[in-house]
């Protein structure tokens, strides 16, 4: 089969080459791949980033978004047979421990990412254990279930705290920032206000949704809100930090209400310096987010795509390639001139 691997410890590094098609173990199963997306995780191993240097054992196959088809199943196998459609939770949790066995795998602190610790999906076939396995509705479009996996993030940022009828700032217009946006309106968010530093994120945003954007570069947050939010009067109730930017989050905090809360996905660099005074006399809550809840966040995804979220999440895919040209599509996705990227192994 053929596969894309992180062969060499640089920037790009990637190659397509031939490998053995795996076997599965008695708890896993085969998937034969349809569709992949490239993520920001993706783009941190291709850029070999500090992150990627301590984190990646080259040579590895990639690629943690996926939606394929069950090919073979390991003896053990019974929630899962031959022809089903699926994606999966690519956070590998251990079973065992007291986060495992009491319903909240996705704070396991023996979690493996598939694609990053482990080898992952950009290949034409690659193993999976059945206990992660999501069996998709047949009704959604491929391309749609490829990206599960980032949408997840997105609705369990989006749940951290009631949003309904409360005033939310998005800092990042990324593709999970964007994802944000019509899940924080069916949740019933009063106002939607999207910060980034890319005129067509921006733009997408507003198309999604936003009451209001924010072009950073050249606009201040509290300026917007004066112009184009008059009902707000404190400041946001809601924070979902989706960017990394240091500057973003405490631009953030300068414009929360008293006892506002804060969600933050977007990793902060090392270096961020936060200004703790303004969020102990806001009395200001952090919550970090990581991964999805499992699989709590996977019945609500679903529940919204079934519902009607389809077509605005589509908005978020703009170009999608043959597997075979997958060196042009990370280098656009690397650019950040494209949303989405979808890689069609079919």
């Amino acid at each position: 089969m053929k596969a894309i691997l992180k062969k060499t410890p640089e920037p790009n590094g990637l190659f397509m080459e031939e490998i053995d098609i795996p076997t599965p173990a008695d708890n896993q199963v085969l998937i034969k791949v349809k569709k992949t997306a490239i993520c920001g995780t993706d783009i941190h191993i291709y850029n070999w980033n500090s992150w990627a240097q301590k984190t990646i054992k080259t040579p590895q196959i990639i690629g943690h978004e996926f939606v394929g088809e069950v090919s073979q199943v390991g003896k053990n196998v019974t929630n899962a047979k031959v022809g089903d459609l699926v994606s999966g939770e690519g956070h590998l949790f251990c079973g065992n421990c007291r986060h495992c066995i009491t319903g909240s795998a996705h704070l396991c602190s023996r979690t493996k990412g598939i694609g990053v610790n482990t080898d992952g999906v950009f290949a034409e076939y690659f193993l999976f254990p059945a206990s992660n396995l999501w069996h998709c509705d047949k009704n959604i479009p491929l391309n749609i279930l490829s990206i599960m996996d980032p949408l997840g993030n997105a609705t369990h940022t989006v749940r951290s705290f009631d949003v309904l009828s409360e005033d939310v700032l998005v800092t990042g217009a990324g593709p999970i920032g964007l994802m944000s946006i019509p899940i924080l309106r069916r949740a019933g968010a009063r106002n939607i206000v999207v910060t980034d530093i890319n005129e067509e994120k921006l733009k997408k945003a507003k198309l999604l949704g936003a009451t209001a954007t924010v072009d950073v570069r050249t606009q201040k947050i509290a300026d917007v809100m004066a112009q184009e939010v008059p009902s707000m009067v404190e400041g946001f109730d809601i924070g979902l930090e989706m960017s990394g930017s240091a500057s973003a989050f405490n631009d953030m905090i300068d414009v929360m209400a008293n006892g506002g809360k804060i969600a933050i996905l977007g990793f902060l660099p090392p270096e961020a310096k936060i200004e703790w005074d303004k969020m102990i006399n806001k009395n200001l809550t952090l919550k970090g987010v990581y991964g999805r809840e499992v699989f709590d966040t996977w019945y609500q995804m679903n529940a919204l795509l079934q519902s009607g979220l389809v077509d605005e999440i589509s908005k978020i895919i703009t170009h999608e390639f043959r597997y075979t040209e997958f060196a042009e599509a990370f280098g656009l996705m690397a650019s950040g001139r494209s949303g989405k990227i979808i890689l069609d192994w079919s």
